[in-house]
């Protein structure tokens, strides 16, 4: 019984070995399996939840490379298809010592931006309990965004509660217009609503975050709930019939790599949530995956299984809650 639904693109990581080195001068990578709804799968079948990952990958060395690492997560690949006619999408990412690292993608014209709407009338939602749904996809082409929409339509048709991260990746969209009134209007469609503090400024104009909650409740009936990630410092947690709630971070020695974090921060959300724990427990969990997240190279190596995120609770003080 699948408890997790989630759509995205797949894509293999080359992330350098040598610290500070720029990508145009590095030579030697580690080979990892990334992409931000991926990266979720993986974190949510670790903490032993069972998910669907829909997409699809190229007939070629990349593409079986990712389709083993997704099966070997445990996750299931019901609805992963292969594309004999484009390829796996890639990208090289920088090793720094502080900072956010260089990133390039090469993404374009990719399997999942060709991905077959015919796959949709095949999906069993049946047992799901939630959905994870990113505005990444949705940006790979015009034909994943209405992909994306009516997907989206089946979710709320079947009464699954869709959690929407807004994942913004301007390269992909056509203007910062663009982007941000699809990426909102994609928003509007989502029952739980989990931006960061820097992309909702993007996407509303605000920087309060009680009053960025209040955008979102504005423009649409559906959304519940938006959490609203502070990075280090916590999340905040507006519910649309209650006061925000601030849930602060976890102090870490050193960060590793950033990326990830964000996603990290997703999977404890949707885990808890499926374990039936509150909204703040859920954000505090969030938090606690995603400083883990920032502790090690790979994009999703540093999410845990259960007994890690124990001992991570045990060793870590941090998730204290305060009003706002």
């Amino acid at each position: 019984m699948t408890e997790l639904l989630t759509i995205g693109e797949p894509m293999v990581l080359f992330a350098s070995d040598e610290e500070d080195v720029t990508l145009d001068q590095a030579t030697h990578f580690s080979k990892y399996s990334a992409g931000a709804e991926l990266n979720v799968a993986i974190g949510v079948a670790r903490l032993a939840h069972r998910v669907e990952y829909v997409s699809a990958v190229g007939d070629d060395p990349f593409g079986k490379y990712l389709s083993r690492e997704i099966k070997d997560n445990g996750i299931a690949t019901t609805y992963l298809l292969t594309d004999p006619d484009h390829w796996t999408g890639f990208y090289l990412k920088q090793l720094v010592s502080h900072g956010d690292p260089e990133i390039a993608y090469f993404r374009r014209d990719s399997a999942a931006a060709h991905f077959s709407s015919s796959v949709l009338d095949n999906i069993n939602f049946n047992d799901l309990r939630l959905a994870h749904l990113s505005g990444i996809f949705a940006a790979l082409s015009e034909h994943d965004l209405a992909v994306y929409k009516r997907l989206n339509q089946q979710l709320n048709e079947h009464q699954i509660p869709v959690i929407f991260d807004p994942n913004l990746r301007p390269t992909l969209w056509q203007s910062t217009e663009d982007m941000i009134q699809v990426t909102n209007n994609l928003a509007s469609q989502a029952q739980i609503v989990i931006p960061g503090l820097n992309e909702a400024k993007i996407l509303t104009g605000l920087t309060d975050p009680a009053e960025i909650a209040q955008f979102y409740f504005n423009q649409s009936v559906v959304t519940t709930t938006v959490i609203i990630k502070m990075g280090p410092s916590g999340a905040v947690v507006v519910d649309r019939n209650g006061a925000g709630i601030k849930v602060s971070g976890y102090p870490i020695e050193s960060v590793v790599d950033t990326v990830g974090a964000g996603d990290g921060f997703a999977t404890g959300v949707i885990t808890a949530l499926l374990e039936n724990m509150s909204m703040i427990d859920a954000a505090k969990r969030g938090c606690a995956i995603g400083a883990m997240a920032v502790m090690s190279h790979g994009d999703n190596d540093g999410y845990p299984t259960k007994e890690q995120l124990e001992n991570f609770y045990r060793q870590h003080v941090g998730g204290r809650i305060a009003k706002l």
